[in-house]
């Protein structure tokens, strides 16, 4: 898999403020990667670094194998680092006119089809201000795909949505992944990333903790849940396997943590049938983004 953006080494200081301390990875073609961290991480301040914005103190990053920093590599990129200023009194239409106008990206003729891509065709005569949230910010994104870019680099984009401006974008992201467009994001909302995000990189003042596929990250260790008529005598058996066992009231479950890879259901499941244990569940299940998240950045 080709890559489409790599970063070596990069560093960024704000008087004695280190914003970013040696971030270096790569995003693969057709990924949709999350930039991941809580408020104060270095999320905005690396995107605003690979889109020309801010300079870096030391280190380099390429865009398609090349050294970034060239005009025509920014015309291959879109972009929503900040909601543009639409026109309320003006439809989707006119309002894409402007910006194509001012950005000089793409052609009018090509607004019809944005419009069709970010799923605002039926309402492209409509005037902004009768939007949801949510279409305000397909729009936004609308925006950045003038001039057909196969790159997309969005800082927050469900920030300050509602659960069904949230869906929305999430849908939008995962239909522009599958039609051939690389989304860089960056979010704090673990639980969205999980849901569309191919890629990740964690990050923690500065610091980048990992990087990788996101089902690498989650899946660092195996974790069995499984169940049985007699929950306590269950945990006790299964501590022969490993020490990390723990009950879990709610589900009716017991979870036993194994090194990753090393989980074999039906050896289990035997183990516990010569312990004279039927299993009524048993199931490898992944971590959440969340519970792992917190693991990495010790939050």
């Amino acid at each position: 898999m080709s890559v489409v953006l790599s970063l070596k080494d990069i560093q960024k200081s704000y008087g004695k403020v280190r914003a970013l301390n040696g971030v270096s990875f790569d995003v693969p073609q057709g990924s949709v990667f999350g930039i991941l961290g809580p408020n104060g991480s270095g999320k905005t301040t690396l995107l605003g670094i690979v889109m020309d914005v801010l300079r870096a103190n030391k280190g380099d990053f390429f865009w398609f194998g090349n050294p970034g920093g060239s005009p025509d590599q920014r015309k291959r990129i879109g972009s929503l680092l900040e909601t543009p200023n639409f026109y309320t009194y003006l439809s989707a239409v006119d309002n894409l006119k402007i910006t194509q106008a001012i950005s000089g990206r793409g052609s009018n003729n090509e607004i019809l089809e944005v419009l069709k891509k970010v799923n605002l065709y039926d309402r492209r005569l409509s005037k902004f201000k009768t939007y949801s949230l949510g279409m305000k910010q397909r729009l936004a994104i609308g925006a950045s795909l003038l001039g057909s870019p196969k790159v997309l680099v969005l800082d927050e984009p469900t920030n300050g949505l509602d659960p069904e401006g949230i869906a929305e974008i999430r849908n939008l992201i995962v239909e522009l992944r599958d039609q051939g467009h690389t989304i860089i994001m960056a979010s704090h909302l673990l639980d969205e990333v999980e849901k569309v995000c191919t890629h990740a990189a964690i990050l923690k003042t500065g610091n980048l903790i990992t990087t990788g596929p996101v089902e690498e990250i989650l899946m660092d260790e195996d974790v069995v849940e499984v169940s049985a008529a007699d929950l306590g005598t269950l945990a006790n058996i299964l501590k022969q396997l490993s020490e990390k066992v723990t009950i879990d009231e709610k589900t009716k479950t017991v979870q036993i943590i194994l090194p990753k890879g090393s989980a074999k259901m039906e050896d289990i499941n035997r183990f516990c049938f010569d312990n004279g244990i039927t299993l009524t569940q048993l199931i490898l299940r992944k971590k959440r983004l969340e519970t792992r998240f917190f693991e990495l950045t010790n939050n």
